[in-house]
């Protein structure tokens, strides 16, 4: 069986990840996805299981996608889920260099390969940074994220959350 490792922070988790696991649920009998906790990002919007929560709810469409989250380093848990690759979407040439470098460590440790899945021009734009931003300041995200992430934004300014 072939299983594809979609890993991310996704805080929060948009439309362009979203097509990414979808096209990758076409390219692998099972898709992984893993909420990961990135220590060389600032402190999440949303936590490991409130993430976790709503990519069950997003990805209930597909099947062949299951969702974990964890905060180890990546190979393990591509030996974990039986990974036979690791899933990265590519938004630009930008994103190029840090994903092949990333790909190349990953392959090194652990003989896992990683395959680039470019997301489309209708996506290549939307960052979860982005997002947090617009939503912060109560911009529509709604056009950027699936409703159900929508709604946890707006829900999670309404508290207070990530005050800058």
């Amino acid at each position: 069986m072939k299983v594809g490792l979609f890993p991310g922070s996704f805080d929060p988790f948009h439309n362009g990840h979203l097509e990414i696991v979808e096209r990758a649920s076409r390219l692998f009998d099972e898709v992984v996805v893993a909420a990961l906790r990135n220590p060389q990002k600032s402190a999440p919007l949303f936590d490991l299981e409130e993430r976790e929560a709503m990519l069950e709810e997003v990805v209930a469409h597909l099947p062949s996608v299951r969702i974990v989250s964890v905060s180890t380093l990546l190979v393990n848990v591509a030996r974990d889920v039986g990974a036979s690759a690791i899933v990265r979407g590519l938004r630009a040439v930008s994103d190029f260099e840090t994903e092949m470098q990333m790909a190349q460590m990953n392959n090194h440790l652990s003989g896992v390969e990683t395959i680039f899945i470019p997301t489309s021009s209708k996506y290549s734009f939307v960052a979860s940074k982005l997002v947090r931003e617009v939503a912060r300041f109560g911009g529509d995200v709604s056009a950027f994220v699936p409703p159900v992430v929508a709604k946890h934004l707006v829900a999670k300014y309404e508290q207070g959350g990530d005050d800058e």
